[in-house]
């Protein structure tokens, strides 16, 4: 079973960026379309961007243009960079494997946007 885990979060002003990272262990990565989500106070787990292994990229229009995801498969990385970053962007931010059945969940990381 592979088990992830994202860090990278923290507390950031309107408008500020961050790059939250997220490592895999415990099996194979580089095979695995692989997605960040998010989930904010009182609302459901979203997707927000995906990334084949490949490379393709695929983005939840709310943060197309703004956000960035990427991977390395040599590190069994996923990386996301986020820019420009809106209040509604705060969440705890997750990442797994796109598929219907997931691996377990990490613990996530908090992105939280505030003036």
């Amino acid at each position: 079973q592979v088990q992830v885990v994202e860090s990278g979060g923290g507390l950031v002003q309107p408008g500020g960026s961050l790059r939250l990272s997220c490592a895999a262990s415990g099996g194979i990565f580089s095979e695995y379309t692989m997605a960040w989500y998010r989930q904010a106070p009182g609302k459901q787990r979203e997707l927000v961007a995906k990334i084949t292994s490949s490379g393709s990229t695929n983005y939840a229009d709310s943060v197309k243009g703004r956000f960035t995801i990427s991977r390395d498969n040599a590190k069994n990385t996923v990386y996301l960079q986020m820019n420009n970053l809106l209040p509604e962007d705060t969440a705890v931010y997750y990442c797994n494997r796109d598929r219907i059945v997931k691996w377990n969940w990490g613990q996530g990381t908090q992105v939280t946007v505030s003036s």
